[in-house]
C-alpha cells in the first residue's frame, strides 16, 4: 500500500504582484466569487479519485486576503467531496498584513493547525525593495499574535541575497526569527524569473544577482547557524526544529507520493502521471463550468523518467534516495568508496544521503551514478 495522498489548493488572488514571485496569481478579484464556484466544481469531479488525504496545503496567491465566509465555503466543500486522515497536517498561507486575532482564531475553528507566514525580511528597507504590503513591525506582530492565537507549529519564510545585504544583515533576520520560536524556517535565495519584474530588471542591467561563490557562502552560514540553533537541514531550502515539524506535504512533492492540486495553474500526480490545469481564471472557470476537469496538459512518466525524477528530488533532502534508485543494482565497493570520498553524499542503512556540500550541487548529484 503506497503513501497517502496530499491535497494542494490554489488561491490565486493577491493585492499586488510581489516582483520576484513567478507563481500564477492576480490582482483582478472581479472572479474571486466564479473561482471559488469553479473550485467546488473540481472538488465534485475529483471526489472519487483520492482519498483520504494526509495533508492539505492551501497556498497561492494570498490565501488568508479569503474572507471568512469564504474560507467558510471553501472548507465546508473540501469536507463535503473529501475525506481527511484524523492527523490530517493542514497548512495555510498567511501574509502578515492579513493578520489578526479574529482571523487567527477563525483559521484554528476550520481545522488549521500549521501556519507558513510569508514575512521574506524584518528589514524595511529589504521589504521596501521586494514591494512587501507589511512593514517590520507587522511582521513582528503577526507573528506574536499567531503564538498567542494558539499555533504551535508554524513556520516562517525568508529570503537571501537581497542587493546590499550582508552576512551580519541576514544573520540579524534570522536571529529576530528565532525569537518567535518558529518550528520551521523556508530560506530562499533571491531568484530572477525571466517573467518577473525582477528578472527584466536584471535583464536590463539595472541590478545584479549573486555571484556563485557569494550564493555558496550565504547557504552555508544559513546551514550552519540554524543548526547551531538547533534546526535540521532537512531539504535544501528548509529547516525544522525536529522531524515532527518538517512539512509532510512538501515531503510528498519530494517523495514521489501522490498529490492532488485544485485551482488554476495547480499540478497533479498520480500513479506515474502528472497533469496541470489552466494557468488562467478564465479558462479554469470556463471548464469547470462545462462539467470538465480544468487540465490543460499532461504526461506519462517511464520508468526510467520515474526513477530519474526520484533521484533529483530525493538528493534535495536528508531522506536521500535507495540504493535501488541510485543504482538499480548492487554497486562496486569502488564506486560508493568514490561517493564518500567526494563529501558530496554519505552512505547509511542502505540510503545515498546528501550532505550539506552535497545539496549545493544538487541537480548535479544524480549523475554520480548509472543511468
Amino acid at each position: 500500500m503506497g503513501e497517502a495522498p496530499g491535497l494542494y489548493i490554489h488561491v490565486p488572488f493577491c493585492v499586488t504582484k510581489c516582483p520576484y514571485c513567478d507563481f500564477y496569481s492576480v490582482t483582478d478579484f472581479s472572479a474571486k466569487d466564479a473561482w471559488l464556484h469553479a473550485l467546488q466544481a473540481e472538488m465534485d469531479l475529483y471526489r472519487h479519485d483520492f482519498g483520504p488525504f494526509e495533508t492539505l496545503y492551501i497556498g497561492g496567491g494570498t490565501p488568508t486576503m479569503l474572507s471568512d465566509r469564504d474560507l467558510d465555503d471553501l472548507f465546508h466543500g473540501l469536507h463535503t467531496h473529501f475525506s481527511l486522515c484524523t492527523d490530517c497536517e493542514i497548512t495555510i498561507e498567511a501574509n502578515p498584513d492579513d493578520i489578526t486575532e479574529d482571523k487567527l482564531v477563525f483559521l484554528r475553528s476550520l481545522g488549521v493547525n500549521r501556519l507558513s507566514m510569508g514575512v521574506q525580511s524584518f528589514e524595511e528597507n529589504e521589504l521596501r525593495f521586494l514591494k512587501r504590503r507589511h512593514t517590520a513591525a507587522g511582521a513582528e506582530k503577526a507573528l506574536s499574535l499567531a503564538r498567542k492565537a494558539g499555533f504551535t507549529n508554524f513556520g516562517i519564510d525568508l529570503m537571501y541575497g537581497l542587493p546590499g545585504q550582508t552576512d551580519e544583515g541576514w544573520l540579524k533576520t534570522l536571529r529576530t526569527a528565532l525569537a518567535f520560536e518558529p518550528t520551521h524556517l523556508s530560506c530562499y535565495e533571491l531568484t530572477f524569473e525571466e517573467t518577473t519584474a525582477l528578472g527584466k530588471m536584471k535583464i536590463a542591467g539595472q541590478i545584479a544577482s549573486l555571484t556563485e561563490e557569494e550564493g555558496r557562502g550565504l547557504f552555508l552560514l544559513t546551514s550552519r547557524f540554524l543548526q547551531e540553533h538547533g534546526f535540521i537541514h532537512y531539504e535544501i531550502s528548509n529547516f525544522a526544529r525536529g522531524d515532527e515539524y518538517c512539512s509532510r506535504h512538501n515531503r510528498k512533492y519530494w517523495r514521489h507520493a501522490p498529490y492532488l492540486g485544485l485551482g488554476p495553474a495547480a499540478h497533479s500526480f498520480q500513479h506515474g502521471v502528472r497533469w496541470w490545469n489552466y494557468r488562467s481564471i478564465e479558462q479554469y472557470c470556463k471548464a469547470a463550468k462545462r462539467g470538465l476537469k480544468p487540465v490543460e496538459g499532461s504526461e506519462t512518466l517511464s520508468p526510467g523518467q520515474l526513477r530519474l525524477e526520484r533521484l533529483f528530488l530525493g538528493l534535495r533532502t536528508r531522506d536521500g534516495v535507495t540504493m535501488d534508485d541510485a543504482f538499480g543494482e548492487s554497486p562496486s565497493e569502488m564506486l560508493l568508496s568514490q561517493i564518500r570520498a567526494s563529501g558530496l553524499a554519505t552512505i547509511r542503512r542502505n540510503r545515498i544521503i546528501p550532505t550539506v556540500k552535497g545539496f549545493l550541487v544538487a541537480d548535479r548529484l544524480p549523475l554520480m551514478f548509472p543511468d
